[in-house]
């Protein structure tokens, strides 16, 4: 494209047509792309906002990594503080890797 023949004010206008056209076309393909992401997602048991957070959703329940020897209903998932069967675990002398599920 040859675009000497064009005056300042011409090529001015259809830069700006230009980056109108580019600014539309972006927003529809970001809708396709979304949709395309959703439907993976949704194939595979996850809401897109899980899938894009890295996180469950709210109320959700992190999995357990570590579990009491002797006592199943003792979970702790390995982040925020630790519990105190945890701390008393450690206390003893013994390895926290000793409860990982």
């Amino acid at each position: 494209m040859d675009l000497s023949k064009y005056n300042s004010q011409e090529l001015r206008q259809l830069k700006a047509e230009i980056d109108k056209e580019l600014k539309s076309r972006r927003r529809q393909e970001a809708r396709q792309a979304q949709k395309e992401i959703k439907s993976i997602a949704e194939r595979y048991g996850f809401s897109l906002t899980e899938l894009v957070s890295g996180q469950p959703q709210k109320g959700g329940k992190r999995a357990a990594k570590y579990r009491h020897p002797d006592d199943a209903d003792k979970t702790w998932s390995g982040r925020g503080r630790k519990p105190a069967w945890v701390k008393e675990w450690e206390s003893a002398g013994r390895s926290l890797d000793d409860l990982r599920i």
